[in-house]
């Protein structure tokens, strides 16, 4: 996304658009990328089967990269798009694939994003 200025910090309506044009075209590991803060922490439910929790843009990529080596066959997928409030914006995801170890899952979940000073420091999954 362009700015017009260098200093210009996106607001959580602009960082929501923006992920939400990447998510409709399933670039996951570019929203960490462009949209996450450094100290970005990730967070599944207690007790999840499929992942957990991580802190840190590198570890946060480390554990999506983890579940994607996990996909044997993916079925598709959608993302709804954002809702916004506040300093926070939400979205649904449905997903169907074979995942090593699970076989095939369908997995619909609400993903929670806050946003700090034009980056997301936190996402999480309730699932």
């Amino acid at each position: 996304m362009t700015t017009s200025t260098q200093n210009h910090v996106l607001t959580t309506q602009e960082v929501a658009s923006r992920f939400n044009e990447l998510a409709q075209q399933e670039k996951w590991f570019e929203i960490q990328e462009e949209l996450f803060a450094e100290d970005v922490r990730s967070v599944d439910p207690p007790n999840s089967a499929y992942m957990g929790y991580a802190e840190g843009k590198d570890a946060v990529r480390k554990k999506g990269e983890s579940f994607v080596s996990k996909i044997e066959a993916f079925h598709g997928a959608s993302t709804t798009e954002p809702v916004v409030a506040g300093n926070h914006f939400a979205v649904g995801r449905e997903m169907d694939a074979t995942v090593r170890g699970f076989g095939r899952i369908q997995l619909n979940e609400v993903m929670l994003y806050e946003v700090k000073d034009g980056k997301i420091i936190l996402e999480q999954f309730f699932y």
